[in-house]
């Protein structure tokens, strides 16, 4: 993110007020940006130059392209904060990172285009054991990815304690996944038409369950050790700052913001997975009893498909 780049001027954290929900909100979507994808290394490289020129005082006030530089910036490079939603203020406190850039499959801006190829397989009506858990152990993998690659840098991850987690987030995703689709057929004192609901939202039980312990076991380490973290200066403390040239200096690594930035990143990825991993099955539930998609079985897949495009376009 932006900062890590050279220069002691702080740059404006966002164009919209992050102390509301909707502001929040609309930074969120402007890093998550999938036409950031597009930029270009020479791109990237002039979007470094014009946010470090600010940082330096080269540049005096933030235009629409010094704007547009630090969206770039801040969906390519590493997240200096916790995790997209995780913004890991606490007590005054803000956590910094390296800032070096993502592996392009893994960076947030492509979080949503490569969840929505894997959520329309695992939402797949009537999968059979094999592809319900090929489907699980793809989502966890892509979630591993993600979530290693956009881990606070300030505490390492050991590879052992990555495979580790890896294997512990597929064993505990497929687990609730055949182990619900084995116990939902058994209860005999409900509907058919229940069943058949509780049924599709088995994946969203697996998905929820391992996201959040996968988030934990990846950035266990983060928690153990503790995250580096630095002083929220007053507007005043930070032109002497800049004045006098100077870094401002970790105050050490903090448990209790690591916990709490972990913590939000978990709960945050249960409550995203909800809307697209509950109202899509219980939309084509109902569909499937229409006579038009009863006559055209075939169209099941690519009515799932653009009811989950849609939904991630409006969520």
């Amino acid at each position: 993110m932006s900062a890590s780049l050279p220069g002691n001027r702080d740059i404006p954290a966002s164009q919209y007020d992050l102390n509301t929900y909707w502001g929040r909100v609309k930074q969120s979507a402007q890093i998550s940006d999938p036409r950031t994808l597009f930029v270009s290394a020479a791109g990237l490289q002039n979007a470094k130059s014009l946010v470090s020129a600010y940082k330096q005082g080269q540049e005096k006030s933030m235009t629409p392209e010094l704007w547009r530089a630090k969206k770039i910036v801040d969906s390519t490079l590493h997240p200096g904060m916790s995790d997209m939603c995780g913004w890991g203020i606490e007590a005054g406190l803000f956590v910094l990172d390296t800032g070096q850039p993502v592996f392009l499959p893994f960076r947030m801006s492509c979080f949503v285009i490569s969840n929505l190829v894997v959520t329309a397989g695992m939402l797949t009506p009537g999968l059979t054991t094999t592809g319900t858990l090929l489907w699980q152990i793809t989502n966890q993998s892509l979630n591993v990815a993600i979530n290693s690659a956009n881990a606070n840098k300030s505490t390492s991850l050991s590879t052992s304690t990555l495979v580790k987690s890896y294997f512990l987030a597929v064993s505990a995703s497929c687990s609730v996944a055949l182990g619900l689709n084995a116990l939902v057929p058994r209860l005999r004192r409900v509907s058919p038409a229940t069943r058949t609901i509780l049924t599709r939202l088995v994946p969203f039980a697996a998905v929820a369950t391992a996201g959040a312990l996968n988030v934990f076991l990846m950035r266990g380490e983060e928690i153990r050790q503790g995250i580096d973290i630095f002083p929220a200066l007053s507007e005043e403390e930070k032109r002497k700052k800049e004045n006098e040239g100077k870094e401002v200096q970790s105050l050490g690594k903090s448990k209790k913001a690591a916990t709490l930035a972990v913590g939000e990143t978990a709960v945050s990825r249960v409550l995203n997975s909800t809307p697209i991993m509950v109202l899509p099955p219980l939309v084509l539930v109902r569909l499937q009893k229409t006579e038009w998609l009863k006559a055209r079985p075939r169209m099941v897949l690519p009515v799932n498909l653009g009811k989950l495009e849609y939904m991630g376009l409006i969520i």
